[in-house]
Order: structure tokens, then C-alpha cells, then sequence
């Protein structure tokens, strides 16, 4: 732990003049992290001359140590060390150093290396690529701060639950990475977690089948969730629809967003949907437009009007989907427009 205390502790000369050598914008240190400046033991030439081995230029060194200034402040050892650990998953220094600047704190977080190290491994038994296990360094390093045991619990109850509900041994694993490759915050849920919220969708009568079918739908969302919330949004969800209990259940199967959006999300939802003129019933016909935000439906709307497209008269389906999906429709129904009625090639036949 380094001393956040500023104003009785003065600038480390020696680390400032090995900064400047480097072309790093001190400035930008003192405005974001001028802490780490205030340190009387520093490894600026050391850390840098480690990145210059891995293949980085002056330019990337300067960039990587203005983003993440602390990196100064870990032994060449724990760097080191580092550097071998991520080569087990990177394909070549090349890539690493690429990732290191793009996700600098990501690599010089070092506390943690033990953990780190166990749960590499862990997830390479389990059957994970090595461009994903990366793809979880940079974009969710806390999953890997966990002891490996709890990791493995997790897995061990998806798994449980997984056969318990009636999918097949043979196809869990790919369940499994795939749940994991879609969202590998999963890990940072209990197990206890887990067991009520799938009890939840029992109490309300999904079957084993439905169930797992909404465990691959929600990518993991589920396990972020509580029974409490979830109540919330399906007693919502009826109330808007006017609809049975067992009708709920089909339209949360179709849109699990309906489960997993708090109720304040989904009343803005739907109002943005109804000052666009929708219909509560078109709504209910294509629930899966309230997983859109207002704005990018009011963008998609308005981008088929300028086409004559009118969604107040039709289905909903044209608003859906990720971004690829919408331009995909956006462009068939802008060809269709633009098709002319008549060939104007073709002969013309005229009866005799």
C-alpha cells in the first residue's frame, strides 16, 4: 500500500527526471496520480527497459506509463514474473505488448500473481482457448483475483444445476465455456447466488426445461440477479400486458429482459416505445424491443421513416436486434424501395 498523503511529502527528483528521459507527460501524472510521484522508491528505467525488451518503442513506453503510472512502482521481479505468466496464453511478445497497451493496469496489477497463475491454468484445463483466457485478462482481471477454489465452485454448481435440470453430460462442457466466453463475470457471483435465483424460476413454475433454456438465453445475467427484483419486474410485466400467468411465462421466455430489467428501466422503456405512437399490443407481439434503450430506438425509427416504413402499423420485428441485424433489415427494405416495379428491359407483349 503506497501513502496517499500529499501535501507533507514532495516529489521524487530522481523519478520525475527519469520520466522526462522517457518523453512521459509528467503533467498528466500530476493531474491523475500524482501519489505515485510522491514515492521514494521507483523502478522507472528498470520497468521501462523490461517493455523495450517485450518489442515496445519510446512512444509506447511513454504511453504506457502516463496511462498507468504505478506500474513504476512494481519490482522488475514482480514484472518479470508477469511477463512470463501472460506469455502462457498470448501467442508471441508481439500480441502481449500490444495488450499491455491497450490494458496497462490490467498487467501491472501484481498482487494477485498467485491467483493469477492458478486460475490460468484452471481455465486452460477447463477446456478455454488461450484468446479467450487473454480476451478475460484485459477486459475482466478481477475474475482471476479470486482464489481458484471459488472459481471452481462456481463452475461445479453451473454444472450441478446444469445436469439436475436435465442437460446432457455430453453437451455441459460447451455449455459451459460458452456461458463463460459470454459473460466470465459469472465467476464473481457465489454459488449460493445461483441456487436461489434458480429456485425463484421454479417457485414460479418454468419447468427444468425452461429454466435451462433461460440460463443460455440471459448469458449469465441470471446469477446477477435477485428474487426480489425479478418479482418486481414480472408482476410489472403482467400488469402492463394484462396477461395470465402462463402467458407471462411465454413472453418471458421469448424476452428474458423482462426478468432482468428493474421495473424503473422497463416503465422507460415502454413510454419511450409509446410516445413513438407503439402499441401496448405490438409490444406484447415483439417484447424483445424493450432490450433496446429509448435512443436506439427512436434512432431506428426514425431511420425507417425516412424510408416511408411505418412501425406504428406494422410488427415490431424490423426495430430488433443488435446493430448488424438492424442495418441487415434497414438495407432489404431500403433495396425493396428502391427495386423498380416493372422491368424496363423486358419486351413488352400486346395481344394481337
Amino acid at each position: 500500500s503506497y501513502t496517499t498523503d500529499t501535501k507533507s511529502r514532495e516529489e521524487n527528483k530522481k523519478t520525475i527526471e527519469s520520466l522526462y528521459s522517457l518523453s512521459v507527460d509528467i503533467k498528466k501524472i500530476r493531474r491523475l496520480k500524482e501519489w505515485v510521484l510522491l514515492q521514494d522508491v521507483a523502478y522507472v528505467k528498470e520497468i521501462a527497459g523490461i517493455l523495450q525488451e517485450m518489442g515496445a518503442d519510446e512512444a509506447a513506453i511513454a504511453n504506457i506509463l502516463e496511462s498507468c503510472p504505478e506500474a513504476i512502482l512494481c519490482t522488475p521481479e514482480e514484472i518479470n514474473s508477469q511477463r512470463a505468466l501472460w506469455q502462457l496464453v498470448c501467442q508471441n511478445e508481439k500480441q502481449l505488448i500490444k495488450l499491455i497497451e491497450q490494458f496497462p493496469e490490467s498487467f501491472f496489477t501484481t498482487k494477485y500473481h498467485q491467483n493469477q497463475k492458478a486460475n490460468i491454468t484452471f481455465f486452460q484445463e477447463l477446456g478455454l482457448k488461450n484468446n479467450i483466457i487473454t480476451r478475460f485478462l484485459t477486459s475482466a482481471p478481477n475474475i482471476f483475483y479470486n482464489p481458484v477454489e471459488k472459481n471452481k465452485n462456481v463452475i461445479e454448481t453451473l454444472q450441478r444445476n446444469y445436469l439436475n435440470l436435465g442437460g446432457s453430460e455430453a453437451n455441459m462442457k460447451i455449455w459451459i465455456l460458452k456461458l463463460l466466453s459470454q459473460n466470465p463475470f459469472i465467476l464473481l457471483n457465489n454459488s449460493t447466488t445461483i441456487q436461489e435465483n434458480l429456485e425463484f424460476l421454479q417457485k414460479n413454475d418454468f419447468t427444468d426445461h425452461e429454466v435451462l433454456q433461460l440460463l443460455s438465453k440471459l448469458k449469465g445475467f441470471i446469477f446477477q440477479l435477485n428474487s426480489t427484483t425479478m418479482q418486481k419486474s414480472m408482476l410489472f410485466s403482467k400488469s402492463v400486458f394484462n396477461c395470465s400467468d402462463q402467458e407471462l411465462k411465454e413472453l418471458v421466455l421469448k424476452c428474458p429482459a423482462l426478468l432482468y430489467y428493474s421495473v424503473p428501466v422497463l416503465e422507460e422503456r415502454l413510454d419511450g416505445l409509446l410516445k413513438e405512437g407503439i402499441s401496448v399490443a405490438q409490444i406484447r407481439e415483439t417484447p424483445m424491443v424493450l432490450e433496446l434503450t429509448t435512443q436506439i430506438v427512436q434512432y431506428r425509427i426514425k431511420k425507417l421513416s425516412a424510408l416511408g416504413y411505418d412501425v406504428k402499423s406494422g410488427n415490431l420485428e424490423s426495430l430488433n436486434g443488435t446493430k448488424k441485424d438492424f442495418e441487415v433489415t434497414y438495407g432489404k427494405i431500403q433495396s425493396k424501395k428502391e427495386r423498380p416495379i416493372f422491368n424496363p428491359v423486358a419486351p413488352i407483349h400486346i395481344e394481337d
